[in-house]
């Protein structure tokens, strides 16, 4: 069983960061990328950025520039640095992790919002 535990969520004032962390617990094995997702009220759950084992990091375009996504294999754990923050990054922000034939998955979610 694997478990991904995020944190690092909250309000903040536009302009402002956070930092997003992800810690995977459990049977890891073949682990092909992980990244972060979000969801807002009323829209699908879009792909904010990713990483591959071994590769660089990936962006929505929305968030290239403000993002910086990073991974401690040994810690098993990213990070989502998100810095200059706007209102419309206000969403539920979701760790996903997917593997090589043990299928995808999940954090619980966390709240992030920006405003004044």
């Amino acid at each position: 069983q694997v478990q991904l535990v995020e944190s690092g969520g909250g309000l903040v004032q536009p302009g402002g960061s956070l930092r997003l962390s992800c810690v995977a617990s459990g049977s890891i094995f073949s682990i092909k990328d992980m990244g972060w997702y979000r969801q807002a009220p009323g829209n699908q759950r879009e792909l904010v950025a990713a990483i591959p084992s071994g590769g660089i990091p990936a962006y929505a375009d929305s968030v290239k520039g403000r993002f910086t996504l990073s991974r401690d294999n040994a810690k098993n754990t990213v990070y989502l640095q998100m810095n200059s923050l706007k209102p419309e990054d206000t969403a539920v922000y979701y760790c996903q992790m997917r593997t090589y034939g043990s299928g995808d998955y999940w954090g619980q979610g966390t709240q992030v919002i920006v405003s004044s």
